[in-house]
């Protein structure tokens, strides 16, 4: 308790070891702290007697210890304050906060980390989020390729720097370890003064501590992790080694998911390119056009297919196969590449459509799929300026041949389903394009198509067979986008099945006239 001159009026028990010197008479700026001084002169000050910063008690430190104190202004101006010390529940407070800044760190490393499949990126994000907020300095080591190290630098403040180090990482210690997956070694057993040139940045100077821990994968190791602090700075304590580890391990997380998918990526795209549909072009002056369109915009493959064999020998038809499986998505798509596998190993038998037709029903009734397909074969061969054509449909729409007038013959083609029933049988008929004529292979997902006006009338064969009348004297690939493009405005983005078409045309003949030589010249159907 403290008079209205500062002076001590009087020091409880529990007041004499904090405040050893306090005695009745003694001035309390000799005997307490300036901020409790401060707050006692503001106090006993002229003029209204206001808690100090709008009622938060003055608080300071004594002797390593933290107090608030509390005042209680009596009627003779002297003020008794008592001094609760809150040391304890000060250290508690600073832990709960420093974990949830760290658990809030951890989180939003995670976002971060998992939320990116490219494996880059991540090793960057990991780098710049572990100097920003752990180190002065962080790299980020790739599982090792021989003597070859991946590694991406970051300053605290700088942008991530990728480099490939030749070095041995067993020379590091703790590094090669960590490569491995093995626990960390701690940072005290480090050196900062043996670590190599290519470990320091030369702009962060003398490195006082260095961390280096694995970063943990799916079964495999996903690389290290190396942080590097300032030889100013407090060197990594036993706390921040460990909460160093936990990032690594949702690092380790993040960048071991983006390296599974883009190895999963690699495969899938390599498989992709199988199943793919070709691009046609002319082959052997036949002009070959395709277009298809899978039922999900999402997907590249389903179940209509489509390939072109061109021949072996001059002379001899190109195979034209087009074809449906039941069902649509990947399941199916992966019936069409078995399908397109065995009709390629049947191409010395491709002048007989029913007997290719007949093994691979064969073919499909042995093996452990339950879908069936619908399918036409059609050999193409360019004689003189007309294409001849064999066609045979295994339970497939009938082709569409479109004549230079304009008028759309019906292949009298038909059969029975492929993988359906043990015995097939199939129709083959002739016929031959005149320059400017084509002939239309397309799958029941154009024709059965649900659009139009209402949004339930399907597009159909008569629709169809109209808008390629009007396709007449056209080139293959122009045929093939009119109806796509038909077919697309009939959906208006409505779901739809697999849509696959190839176009066979006999192309125009053209030659070149000039006069003397010298005038341009034109071209004459």
């Amino acid at each position: 308790m403290a008079d209205a001159r500062g002076l001590v009026v009087r020091c409880n028990d529990a007041a004499v070891p904090v405040l050893p010197a306090a005695a009745p008479g003694a001035p309390l700026a000799d005997v307490a702290p300036d901020w409790l001084r401060d707050a006692h002169a503001g106090l006993c000050s002229p003029g209204p007697h206001t808690a100090p910063d709008s009622g938060r008690a003055p608080a300071g430190e004594i002797d390593g210890r933290f107090y608030e104190a509390h005042p209680t202004v009596r009627d003779d101006g002297s003020v008794a304050w008592w001094l609760v010390d809150d040391t304890d529940h000060r250290l508690v407070r600073e832990a709960l906060r420093m974990e949830q800044e760290r658990g809030a760190f951890l989180a939003k490393a995670s976002n971060v980390l998992l939320s990116s499949l490219n494996l880059a990126r991540c090793m960057d994000a990991t780098a710049q989020m572990a100097a920003e907020s752990l180190a002065d300095a962080a790299l980020v080591i790739a599982p090792v390729r021989g003597q070859r190290l991946p590694v991406v630098t970051c300053l605290r403040g700088g942008e991530p720097e990728t480099s490939t180090v030749t070095a041995d990482p067993d020379a590091v210690p703790g590094l090669g370890e960590a490569l491995r997956g093995f626990p960390p070694v701690p940072s005290r057993w480090i050196d900062p003064s043996a670590a190599p040139a290519w470990m320091v940045p030369e702009s962060l100077g003398p490195v006082g501590s260095i961390v280096i821990t694995p970063l943990p994968g799916h079964g495999v190791p996903a690389g290290a992790l190396i942080l590097l602090r300032k030889a100013e700075a407090a060197a990594f304590s036993e706390e921040e080694e460990v909460f160093a580890r936990l990032f690594a391990a949702r690092a380790g997380a993040g960048m071991s998911a983006a390296r599974l998918y883009a190895e999963q990526s690699s495969i899938s795209d390599l498989l992709m390119r199988e199943l793919l549909p070709p691009a046609l072009h002319q082959i052997s002056g036949v002009d070959f056009a395709g277009g298809y369109r899978p039922s999900a915009d999402h997907e590249r493959i389903g179940g209509d297919f489509y390939d072109v064999h061109p021949a072996t020998v001059e002379g001899e038809p190109s195979l034209v196969l087009l074809g449906d499986v039941c069902g649509k998505g990947l399941e199916a798509a992966v019936l069409t590449g078995r399908i397109r596998n065995t009709l390629h190993a049947l191409l010395p038998l491709a002048d007989d459509h029913q007997r290719m037709l007949s093994l691979l029903n064969t073919s499909m009734l042995s093996s452990h799929h339950t879908r069936f397909a619908t399918m036409v074969l059609a050999s193409a061969v360019r004689r003189g300026n007309t294409v001849d054509l064999k066609l045979t449909s295994g339970g497939h729409p009938s082709p569409l041949i479109v004549r230079a007038d304009g008028t759309v013959e019906e292949a009298e083609t038909h059969g029975t389903l492929i993988g359906a029933i043990p015995t097939v049988t199939a129709t083959t008929v002739s016929t031959s394009l005149a320059p400017g004529e084509s002939c239309v292979l397309y799958t029941d997902g154009i024709t059965e198509a649900k659009g139009g006006p209402m949004g339930d009338d399907l597009f159909g064969e008569e629709r169809l067979k109209r808008a390629l009348s009007g396709c007449a004297g056209m080139p293959a690939e122009g045929i093939v986008e009119h109806v796509q493009m038909l077919a697309g405005q009939w959906l208006n983005d409505r779901p739809h099945d697999d849509m696959a078409v190839v176009v066979i045309s006999a192309p125009r003949t053209h030659h070149l006239s000039a006069v003397n030589g010298h005038t341009r010249g034109r071209y004459t159907a």
